[in-house]
């Protein structure tokens, strides 16, 4: 699991160490949600909270051009957990970077590794241009990111209805378009099925244990509209992994706006096999559209009861 350890990213990372399932072999960082060492610390204490033994590798503290972008302080609080108190952690870091840690682990169990995506792509980027031969080795990786338009279930409602890019796309749009291009098997979790899939306060209440406890101190303050709903986003990367037929796809040939204009981290996508300009030659992926939305609800939920503290 690659991710900027803000809020959701930690709901994700509970989600995956509470499925019998699951075998956790590595976690890194990444700046976004929070500055690296914010996220560093984050993952460190939930290492410590969740009790995982998989290694932590720090990661990239900014983008592969350009300067690191301030972080969304008024969504994910100052700390990155929401202004949550935690406790200074105990667990220790891996010595290696981030990148490394990625192809090591790659390496170790070729064919077998679902790369799990869930922040700024900065590290794979980095750990592709380190170990070219990356793509034939992992098992395939899902990204929680891009936007395409389809937010309404599969009806598509124009090129990109969002305003802005969506943010781990965003935030590093080079290292994006690099890693979902680099020839191996890529799911874009988009924000199209993401915003559709919501918790509101009537179902965090409800979230079994300790677990539950802590998912409702860490997204009190900051994270939850005035409503008091929240999308699921990085979960969702998570529950595609683990239940695909959940989710309708599309294959295309995806692109990133690179940095510097209006469009900056902006997804584009044309039908496989395109000849346009800039298309022509890249491979295809897939792209969620559509969810079953009670269902990931009900598995989020249900691990929790089953799996959880």
């Amino acid at each position: 699991m690659d991710a900027d350890f803000g809020i959701d990213d930690a709901m994700a990372l509970i989600l995956l160490t509470r499925r019998p399932d699951v075998q956790l072999l590595g976690v890194t960082t990444v700046f976004g949600n929070a500055q690296i060492a914010d996220t560093t610390r984050n993952a460190l204490f939930l290492k410590d909270y969740l009790g995982f033994s998989a290694p932590v590798a720090r990661g990239a503290a900014k983008p592969l051009i350009g300067p690191t972008p301030p972080p969304p302080a008024w969504i994910h609080g100052a700390n990155g957990l929401g202004n949550y108190v935690m406790p200074a952690p105990h667990a220790a870091l891996d010595p290696r970077s981030a990148p490394q840690l990625i192809i090591d682990v790659v390496r170790s169990h070729p064919g077998e590794v679902t790369i799990l995506a869930v922040g700024r792509l900065t590290n794979l980027a980095a750990a592709l241009a380190m170990a070219p031969d990356l793509p034939r080795l992992a098992k395939r990786v899902v990204i929680m990111g891009g936007a395409f338009g389809y937010n309404y279930q599969g009806a598509r409602q124009g090129a990109n209805p969002f305003t802005v890019a969506e943010a781990n796309i965003g935030g590093d749009p080079e290292a994006a378009d690099e890693v979902i291009n680099a020839g191996w098997p890529v799911t874009l979790v988009p924000l199209d099925v993401t915003i559709r899939t919501v918790m509101d306060r009537a179902y965090l209440d409800a979230l079994s244990g300790q677990d539950g406890a802590l998912i409702r101190a860490i997204t009190r303050q900051t994270y939850l509209s005035p409503k008091g709903t929240m999308p699921v986003h990085d979960s969702s990367a998570v529950f595609y992994a683990l239940r695909p037929a959940a989710y309708t796809t599309v294959e295309g040939v995806v692109r990133v706006e690179p940095s510097g204009g209006p469009g900056a981290g902006v997804t584009l996508m044309e039908p496989p096999g395109s000849t346009d300009a800039g298309f022509a030659g890249h491979g295809a992926i897939k792209v969620a559209t559509g969810v079953d939305a009670p269902a990931v609800l009900a598995f989020y939920a249900q691990t929790l009861r089953e799996g959880g503290h």
